[in-house]
């Protein structure tokens, strides 16, 4: 038993030396650093890789908010939207198709301002004939264009007024900051009107229904009930989407 117990202690004692009796390991290799170079000697005022991805990620966050001020969307998906209202036909048609619906005929009515920023800013830019401000500008000039169309004076003066800047002497001198809230403002302004000229028909029809269902004593029966099947006959019957369709693209499309 003694004999065993010198055996076991021995082994002990070896495992420690092997364990705690090597020398320290090396130590462990270190992750080289990593540094951002921004810019080069000799380039022509263009930034680096790391800040063109930046900037890409940047513009691609804002694309929604500068799609919905800078282009006629506002007016088109509010003018819909007023449209069904008058209607009363609740969430018909939903608001993914009002939505899809606005979007095309939006890229539809820009599709000239598109092309000419296409051509004239990112496609020169891409064959390095201009460099990055020339292109940026060329890409905002049909853009700015587009939407002085379509801004009034008297939003343009609200908004120069309010930032303390002086009168410039035309409004093509004006910042892109100034112009696209006087656009927005508008086109929020033409959409409600277009909106109160659609309630106007839906209206008189609703007033007319219930004259008649109070002259036949029938109180209970909601005049809604009644005038939505009647609205909808006459605004099929009048090719409704069609004239309002028409209209708006008519007002919108830059010749």
């Amino acid at each position: 038993m003694l004999k065993k117990y010198k055996v076991v202690a021995l082994l002990l004692l070896c495992c420690y030396v092997n364990l705690f009796g090597q020398p320290p390991a090396p130590n462990p290799p270190q992750t080289p650093p990593i540094t951002i170079t921004i810019g080069n000697k000799g380039d022509k005022g263009d930034l680096s890789v790391g800040l063109q991805i930046l900037l890409v990620l940047t513009v691609l966050t804002l694309a929604p908010s500068l799609f919905i001020m800078m282009t006629c969307f506002t007016r088109i998906i509010v003018v819909l939207h007023f449209l069904r209202q008058a209607l009363g036909t609740q969430m018909q048609p939903p608001n993914q198709l009002l939505i899809s619906l606005s979007l095309f005929l939006t890229f539809f009515v820009m599709q000239p301002v598109i092309n000419r920023a296409n051509n004239e800013g990112l496609q020169p830019y891409l064959r390095d004939e201009i460099t990055q401000a020339q292109a940026l500008e060329n890409l905002v000039q049909p853009f700015r264009e587009f939407m002085l169309k379509f801004t009034r004076e008297e939003d343009l003066a609200l908004f120069v007024k309010l930032s303390g800047q002086e009168k410039p002497n035309r409004p093509e001198d004006l910042s892109l900051w100034t112009i696209i809230p006087a656009y927005a403002l508008s086109e929020l302004r033409i959409a409600f009107q277009i909106g109160f000229l659609l309630f106007i028909p839906f209206l008189v029809l609703d007033m007319i229904i219930a004259s008649i269902l109070m002259s036949l004593g029938m109180f209970l029966l909601p005049p809604q009930l009644v005038s939505l099947p009647l609205k909808i006959l006459l605004f099929v019957l009048v090719d409704g989407w069609y004239l309002v369709i028409d209209s708006l693209l008519k007002g919108l499309i830059v010749q």
